[in-house]
């Protein structure tokens, strides 16, 4: 379970990359495929990130992982 959350994180974060990059790059290449691949990275990221969640809550109540309540 370990690995899933540390698998996510890293393609959560390389959605967002990739989406950063796509924004940032010059004028030259065209703007509509620019703006989709861009959009297309971001819609990605937030499939990870619902993922994420949607893991972790199962890893919960399948027992995996316990809350210890320390602050």
């Amino acid at each position: 379970m370990k690995y899933l959350v540390i698998l996510a994180f890293v393609a959560i974060l390389g959605s967002l990359a990739a989406a950063l990059v796509f924004m940032m790059k010059g004028e030259s290449d065209n703007e509509a495929l620019r703006t989709k691949r861009m959009a297309r990275s971001l819609a990605l990221r937030v499939g990870f990130s619902i993922m994420l969640f949607l893991s972790i809550l199962l890893a919960w109540s399948l027992g995996y992982i316990q809350p210890t309540g320390r602050p």
